[in-house]
């Protein structure tokens, strides 16, 4: 069986910043964009005691389906394939393929927050509205006329309502 390894890393980031002293442990949040948003939902998941809340910028809930599309077979699946700019090795191809990430999602049951534009044709509003159905305390915020990747307007928004999120969240 394949890990998981960015769900690997993050938890060890969380780790990390539990065992340090100037850390209020009661106040760790997840904020990831696209493939991150997908990796900090799904860690979530997992360490649900440790994560105060939970916001995602145009989560990439789409991965998996993506590339299984691209990739239906085990022998379709290169050693290593480019994606803008990036090589992903068979690994990572292998780790999701038959994975359904709406199943492995909506169990994190605190407070969630998920930024996603319009106009966006990866992490796309539907997939968004889908997970927002599964998670019981969320809030969708659709942003008109934003594609994957934000403007700096958009992005100031998000940086505002981030800020308010968490100071809304946080234990005192």
């Amino acid at each position: 069986m394949y890990k998981y390894r960015e769900k690997e890393d993050l938890g060890a980031i969380i780790d990390h910043f539990q065992g340090r002293e100037n850390i209020n442990t009661n106040n760790i949040f997840l904020f990831g964009a696209s493939q991150g948003g997908l990796v900090s939902a799904l860690t979530a998941e997992e360490r649900r005691e440790d994560i105060k809340g939970l916001l995602l910028l145009f989560p990439a809930f789409c991965i998996a389906d993506n590339w299984n599309q691209k990739f239906p077979d085990s022998e379709d699946i290169p050693e290593t394939h480019e994606f803008w700019g990036m090589r992903l090795g068979r690994n990572f191809f292998e780790t999701i393929q038959g994975y359904d990430v709406y199943k492995n999602i909506g169990k994190y049951n605190k407070n969630v927050q998920i930024f996603v534009g319009d106009q966006d044709s990866i992490a796309t509003a539907a997939s968004c509205k889908k997970a927002e159905k599964l998670y019981s305390n969320v809030e969708l915020e659709i942003f008109a006329g934003e594609g994957h990747g934000f403007s700096e307007a958009a992005n100031r928004k998000v940086a505002e309502m981030t800020y308010q999120f968490v100071q809304r969240n946080k234990d005192s």
